[in-house]
């Protein structure tokens, strides 16, 4: 299982910034690829949490 962020407007170096402080911030591992972060685990609260806290307001949840 894995959480997919997708639909970030930046650079790729933004989104590699951007994934790392996820990684970080979920305690677990992952990777950039495509324009999409992916997270290692269902961590689609703690996902949510990080994204609405650094100024993503307009998140939304799919899946399961």
């Amino acid at each position: 299982v894995v959480t997919l962020v997708y639909g970030l407007v930046g650079t790729n170096d933004h989104l590699e910034a951007q994934g790392k402080q996820l990684k970080n911030f979920c305690g677990t591992g992952g990777s950039v690829k495509d324009g999409e972060i992916i997270i290692q685990g269902d961590q689609r609260e703690k996902v949510m949490q990080f994204l609405q806290k650094n100024g993503y307001n307009k998140t939304k949840k799919a899946g399961g």
